[in-house]
């Protein structure tokens, strides 16, 4: 009988890097659960180390110590020698980077654990990963998924346990072989019915810890709040194909096998998560990441009874585009009451561009700004005591000069109408979006860009019909003028207190960013 290798398996959330003045917000990945869930269902041990909070042999208030790195930017979390420490009695290390802005921090743990313990098969995956692959896996990563996870961290334990680095047959995955790198990516198949993924493991995540910061991603709360929070997700995909984000370019998959496609759980299955969250781990707030909750509108509605009948309240919904608030141009008091009475008490409109043409080439055309009533849509949401963000870009990479500033001139628009902030981003091409490539191809980026400075505050392009200079003195002109006194004077002095000892943290927005 051949020996079985059993694995313990270690996915490990890196230290943040932020550029200064920006809050950390340590919430971990959607991406854990789900894999740990997929390794239980098979009967692998797994835990979860987030590096940012650290877990509870950790002093909470390391997280509040930061290291300037030599880019400028700030590192939060747990030290190079815990982190080797938490990691020496695990066989397979799990490295997700969903975000560019992780990248760097990815790859740092990664050269760290390989010179420390070279014989650790080490995996990475996540958007930014995928598209990256063949940087992942020069940098030390042994396995690189370049489609969805689930199945295929569950085909590399079963090689594991054989005594096997065979990855040949395993599908979706990139792997590097004495120096030369593998693609099976064209392999295996997209899971259309959502159903069929693990449960996923919430209660891998430091959550007790999570709540004790308060700072959610995409989340908000109030002083007195008793927090309890957690993320979900009830659908993948997006049926929208906008140039800056990455499902535009996935939902074809030349890499990915299609995964940007729109798929869903059933609301029986929607129901089983959030009852467990509830019941199970003391859950109160829900904060649901769906890419497009709203691409099945009458589903979204009976999804947001449920949450309703539970009792649960709704923080925030990732990826909800003006459109699903309107029927015929027009506000859906339906949906604006239902969210209401769920307990949503904050809204960012991703209005994006005050220009058609830009909405129409960049933003997939998701919405009709010359047939929306925008004032309506605004004070709708204001009658039902729904606080609102709003959200523009400007930079797109042939936006002239007149287009950014009637952006600003709608911007100031619907700040009269009732809007109560509003942000400014300078369009971002980040790797793995249809926008990179047509930047890369037209020379409006340097072929050596460096990720770490891609920064929404920055213009990142060249070669624009409006200087990288100019551009940056618009934006930081747009948030002063359209923004009011009193927002900005309390954004500019939010002091971040440590909920342990009541002292005030470092982390402050002192230069007037959002």
């Amino acid at each position: 009988m051949k020996k079985q290798y059993e694995p313990r398996v270690l996915l490990l959330y890196p230290p943040e890097q932020r550029w200064p003045g920006m809050m950390v917000k340590p919430n971990g990945s959607l991406a854990y659960p789900a894999l740990g869930g997929a390794l239980r269902e098979i009967d692998c041990y797994v835990e979860v180390y987030d590096a940012c909070i650290g877990n509870d042999d950790d002093n909470i208030e390391e997280f509040y110590k930061s290291k300037e790195l030599p880019s400028g930017l700030v590192r939060t979390g747990m030290s190079d020698k815990r982190i080797l420490e938490v990691v020496k009695d695990f066989d397979i290390i799990g490295i997700t980077s969903i975000f560019s802005s992780q990248e760097t921090m990815v790859l740092y743990c990664c050269e760290l654990i390989k010179k420390h313990y070279p014989k650790k098969l080490l995996l990475s995956g996540g958007v930014n990963a995928r598209w990256r692959a063949d940087k992942f896996l020069k940098k030390g990563f042994d396995i690189v998924a370049t489609s969805e996870a689930e199945e295929t961290i569950q085909e590399i334990v079963k090689t594991y346990r054989k005594g096997s680095k065979n990855w040949t047959k395993i599908p979706q995955i990139k792997y590097i072989k004495k120096g030369e790198i593998f693609n099976n990516s064209q392999q295996g198949k997209v899971i259309m019915n959502l159903d069929e993924l693990p449960f996923p493991a919430w209660d891998l995540l430091p959550n007790e810890r999570y709540w004790k910061v308060r700072r959610g991603h995409g989340v908000a709360f109030g002083k007195e709040e008793d927090v309890k929070y957690a993320s979900m997700m009830t659908s993948l995909g997006c049926p929208f194909k906008c140039t800056y984000c990455h499902i535009g370019k996935e939902i074809e998959g030349s890499l990915t096998q299609g995964i940007g496609r729109f798929r869903i759980k059933s609301d029986e299955r929607v129901m089983k998560e959030l009852t467990y969250l509830k019941n199970e781990l003391g859950v109160k707030q829900v904060f649901i990441e769906d890419d497009s909750l709203f691409g099945r509108k009458k589903r979204a509605i009976r999804l947001l009874k449920q949450i309703i009948k539970l009792d649960l309240r709704l923080m925030d919904i990732n990826g909800i585009n003006i459109v699903h608030l309107l029927k015929k141009g027009k506000p859906d008091l339906e949906v604006i009451e239902l969210m209401a009475e769920a307990g949503f008490t904050d809204f960012s409109f991703p209005f994006e561009s005050g220009n058609a043409r830009m909405l129409k080439k960049w933003s997939s055309n998701k919405w009709d700004i010359n047939n929306t009533d925008i004032k309506g849509l605004i004070e709708a949401l204001k009658k039902n005591n729904i606080r609102m963000d709003a959200n523009y870009i400007i930079g797109f990479p042939d936006e002239t000069r007149e287009e950014v500033m009637n952006t600003i001139e709608f911007a100031k628009q619907n700040a009269k109408w009732g809007v109560d902030t509003s942000g400014f981003f300078i369009c971002m091409p980040l790797p793995g979006t249809t926008m990179f490539d047509y930047c890369m191809e037209h020379n409006l980026l340097d072929k050596d860009f460096n990720i770490d400075k891609m920064n929404w505050r920055k213009a990142n392009m060249i070669n624009t019909p409006v200087s990288p200079e100019e551009l940056e003195e618009l934006r930081d002109k747009a948030w002063e003028e359209v923004n009011s006194d009193e927002w900005k004077n309390n954004r500019r002095e939010l002091i971040v207190a440590d909920p342990v000892t009541g002292e005030p943290s470092e982390w402050n927005y002192n230069d007037g960013g959002e």
